[in-house]
């Protein structure tokens, strides 16, 4: 008899935003962090353009991008994210770690492990099953930078207000946040295209 394919449940919050932005996603028991990091990614809605950090606690961190080997800040306690799985850090009901994306911008994420069930059938994972409000833009100045576009989006007599509406390229709503329209990207699709960029 096979065994049950185990999911974890995720909820990620990106930190110092007010309403939160949120979401709640599925993953396989067997992720990697960069496999993690790849859902959390299409989850959230960034578009993997900078690198990327877990950190567990005060002793392990988990170095996604570069071989933490040649890092200058790697030690002990740092892990190859393509190598180790999520599972050896995150395995009981409330554990908690930290993502950060974009160090320039420094957007910080709680990834809180909600819980762990049996894979339904006919349901297809990686799965987003809720969130709320939309991703902030790409290099738009982390928190200090999206306070202030969201200043400027509601004040359409202010100067920057067309140029930022340009710089956004569509309508941006703040607020608009469709889970069944999440699309999960492939990890080992985007492992490759980390390779051929590096």
């Amino acid at each position: 008899m096979p065994t049950p394919q185990i999911i974890h449940q995720f909820k990620i919050t990106l930190l110092d935003t007010h309403p939160a932005i949120w979401r709640r996603i599925q993953v396989p028991e067997t992720y990697k962090f960069w496999d993690l990091h790849v859902a959390i990614q299409s989850a959230m809605g960034w578009q993997d353009e900078h690198l990327h950090m877990f950190r567990i606690g005060r002793r392990s961190a988990i170095i996604i991008n570069g071989n933490p080997i040649e890092d200058p800040f790697a030690d002990e306690n740092t892990h190859n994210g393509w190598e180790t799985e999520v599972a050896s850090f995150l395995n009981m009901p409330g554990d908690v770690a930290t993502y950060e994306y974009d160090m320039g911008d420094g957007w910080l994420h709680e990834i809180l492990l909600e819980g762990i069930f049996l894979k339904e059938k006919g349901v297809k994972y990686p799965r987003c099953i809720g969130g709320g409000r939309a991703c902030p833009p790409e290099d738009c100045g982390g928190i200090p930078g999206y306070e202030h576009l969201l200043e400027v989006l509601a004040s359409p007599k202010q100067p920057e207000h067309a140029q930022l509406i340009d710089w956004l390229g569509k309508k941006y709503d703040p607020e608009k946040f469709d889970a069944e329209a999440v699309k999960f990207a492939h990890p080992k699709t985007r492992w490759k295209r980390w390779q051929e960029d590096c």
